[in-house]
């Protein structure tokens, strides 16, 4: 069994474990986004994750387990970083809108790189602070870059009225909760098993008040 073939397996087993149903080629694409970022993180420093089996896991799969909560046409994934978990989300649901937002320029040169060779026309990606962003998504995504506080009062502009903003924490967040702004309000925070992960992973589900 090849290298590829070996981390194909892992995949395909984790996918299986989510209970996730992707479209054809997407495990296939899902490989190709993680050599492409092994290959341009030599040079960029874009992940501190280095080993293959840990970056299916920590990246690909941990991405994929937000799936049964994304709803709605339109996706902002602010502090997307490489492109996670907008990436991943983009190949899963090629039918929504995925705008992925980071302040990096070599991390958003990657993600044109990556959305360009993944022939990902769903996804688009944007070099901005959060809150230089303009528009409205039914969707907001944002993988542990900030306090919840921060993340809202930084981007909670970005939030459709009716839409939903799943944070992606580690730890449960408790000591966070009473920092939530005025105006919004935590409908629930669900506890994520990620296959092949170890440690705690929360996921918080926010909307407008």
């Amino acid at each position: 069994m090849t290298a590829r073939e070996a981390l194909q397996t892992q995949l395909e087993r984790g996918i299986a474990t989510l209970g996730a149903s992707l479209p054809d080629g997407a495990v296939e694409r899902l490989l190709d986004y993680r050599e492409l970022l092994e290959r341009w993180n030599s040079a960029y420093n874009l992940t501190a994750i280095r080993d293959d089996r840990e970056m299916i896991a920590r990246h690909l799969l941990d991405s994929l387990a937000i799936l049964p909560y994304v709803h709605g046409r339109s996706l902002a994934d602010l502090g997307t970083g490489p492109g996670l978990p907008g990436i991943p989300l983009a190949i899963a649901e090629p039918a929504r809108e995925v705008l992925m937002v980071d302040s990096n320029g070599k991390k958003v040169r990657f993600l044109r790189e990556a959305i360009r060779s993944l022939k990902l026309g769903n996804a688009r990606a944007l070099q901005s602070r959060v809150e230089d962003v303009e528009g409205t998504f039914e969707c907001v995504t944002a993988r542990a870059f900030a306090s919840l506080a921060d993340m809202l009062g930084w981007g909670g502009h970005l939030l459709a009225p009716n839409g939903i903003w799943l944070a992606m924490k580690g730890r449960h967040p408790a000591e966070e909760l009473d920092g939530v702004p005025e105006g919004f309000r935590v409908e629930a925070i669900h506890t994520l098993t990620v296959p092949d992960v170890e440690g705690e992973r929360h996921l918080v589900v926010i909307r407008r008040a």
